[in-house]
């Protein structure tokens, strides 16, 4: 009888251990089967781009597909909600831009605190946005634009890739500094916004640098400067705003992060591909057409870049007077 009763006992500490192990994803030969990554724009934009590219050769270098995902709305927040609530396994990440660091304070309500509810694996770039114009709009510098604005009170509209984007973020900064009146107008991803601004049903929009140029390189519209503190290397010649504004700064990031709870094995294993894609010169090469500068960063280095930008963007929104509920 004491035999059994060990045999038992024997049998429910091993289970035991068994199931508390189970949920512990393991980073042996990981990845072994594709990988969902979650984008909170439209298929076509920016951060929709730069994913792709990215997707593709973390593809061919991990063996395992690596999949797009785009879940559009709420400002980046539904593709956060949605990664932050799978398994922390590695196999579901979350495309992180500057809108995470925004919708902290943003939003009056956010079903979860991304600082603590993830973890970050990777950096992939910093950008800066474009301001562009209608080519109805008859201002042809940033100068320019602000008299207009301020000659067309309410009358001038602007668009972004949704509510909390540092798209929408770079114009309520605008405003706030040169007393524009403008009227927001979210869309679900920028490319979507585009039909409407080359037809004038909006006049501007403060978009990544990626699609902005590509439309005004086409001349679908007119750029008239970019939101990073001195003129961006990939166009030189479309000035800064500050020279016009000083003070005026908004400069975006991209990159990575998982649910919390992934395993430090699996976001080491991400976080070295990446910053192997990094160093590859032909990715870097598609990484420059996109108006994008690689910034490889460890773990840590990229947790401490959102965090910073958390605060930073904390303090704007305040300046701004702005929120969403």
């Amino acid at each position: 009888m004491l035999r059994i009763l060990r045999c038992a006992v024997f049998g429910l500490v091993l289970l035991a251990s068994l199931v508390g192990a189970a949920p512990r994803a393991s980073a042996a030969g990981y990845p072994d089967r594709p990988v969902h990554w979650m984008i909170g724009f439209a298929a076509g934009g920016p951060v929709d781009i730069v994913a792709r590219i990215m997707a593709q050769w973390l593809s061919d270098k991990l063996g395992q597909q690596f999949i797009v995902e785009n879940k559009a709305g709420s400002g980046g927040n539904i593709a956060a909600a949605a990664a932050i609530n799978s398994p922390p396994d590695g196999y579901t990440l979350l495309f992180v831009a500057p809108n995470n660091a925004i919708s902290a304070s943003l939003y009056k309500k956010l079903p979860y605190d991304f600082l603590r509810d993830t973890v970050p694996v990777a950096s992939i770039m910093q950008l800066t946005n474009m301001l562009v114009v209608s080519n109805a709009v008859p201002a042809k510098t940033v100068a320019e634009f602000i008299d207009y604005c301020k000659a067309n009170p309410g009358k001038i509209s602007f668009a972004s890739s949704g509510n909390g984007t540092s798209v929408h973020m770079s114009a309520e900064l605008f405003k706030a500094m040169t007393k524009c009146d403008m009227v927001h107008v979210p869309y679900r991803g920028s490319a979507i916004a585009f039909p409407d601004i080359i037809s004038n049903k909006v006049q501007l929009i403060f978009d990544n640098l990626p699609s902005a140029l590509e439309q005004a390189r086409g001349g679908s519209v007119r750029a008239l400067g970019v939101t990073s503190p001195q003129r961006w290397p990939g166009v030189p010649d479309v000035p800064a705003i500050a020279e016009t504004v000083p003070g005026f700064e908004s400069v975006g990031f991209y990159g990575i992060s998982a649910p919390k709870g992934t395993p430090p094995e699996i976001v080491e294993i991400l976080n070295k591909a990446v910053n192997e894609a990094l160093a590859d010169p032909k990715l870097v090469a598609r990484l420059a057409e996109t108006g994008g500068i690689p910034k490889p960063m460890t773990p840590a280095e990229f947790g401490k870049l959102v965090s910073d930008e958390t605060d930073k963007w904390r303090k704007v929104v305040a300046f701004a007077g702005v929120s969403v509920d």
